[in-house]
C-alpha cells in the first residue's frame, strides 16, 4: 500500500521560503512520477507541479514559475517542493500525490494516492 508523509509546511510572510517533503513507501518510488496540489479555502484543489520519474521531466502551474522548484531523490523515495517568493495567495494545504499509472507525465485524473497534507499559510 502506498504511503505518502509530508512535512515542512507552516507559517511564513510574504517573501520567504518554505521546503515541503514528501516521503513515500509502498512501492518502487523510482518507477513513478510524483505530484504537489493545493488547496486553498473555498476552492477546488489544484495541480502545483509534477516530476517524471527520472527528474527528467517537470512541469509546474504558470502561478508558481520561476518561485517553486519540484525535485526528487530517489535513494531517500522523497519528493520536495522548495518554495521561494511566497505570496498570500499561496496559502493552502498542499497534498503530496502519487499516480496510478508508470506514464512519464501523468495527467491529474491520475493521481491515485494522497498524503495528510500539510498545511502553508503565508500572511502579508
Amino acid at each position: 500500500q502506498v504511503r505518502l508523509v509530508e512535512s515542512g509546511g507552516g507559517l511564513a510572510q510574504a517573501g520567504d521560503s518554505l521546503r515541503l517533503s514528501c516521503a513515500a513507501s509502498g512501492r518502487t518510488f523510482s518507477r513513478y512520477a510524483m505530484g504537489w496540489f493545493r488547496q486553498a479555502p473555498g476552492k477546488e484543489r489544484e495541480f502545483v507541479a509534477a516530476i517524471s520519474r527520472s527528474g527528467g521531466n517537470i512541469y509546474y502551474v504558470d502561478s508558481v514559475k520561476g518561485r517553486f522548484t519540484i525535485s526528487r531523490d530517489n535513494a531517500k523515495n522523497t519528493v520536495y517542493l522548495q518554495m521561494n517568493g511566497l505570496k498570500p495567495e499561496d496559502t493552502a494545504v498542499y497534498y503530496c500525490a502519487a499516480p496510478s499509472t508508470t506514464a512519464i507525465m501523468p495527467m491529474s485524473y491520475e493521481y491515485a494516492y494522497w498524503g495528510q497534507g500539510t498545511q502553508v499559510t503565508v500572511s502579508s
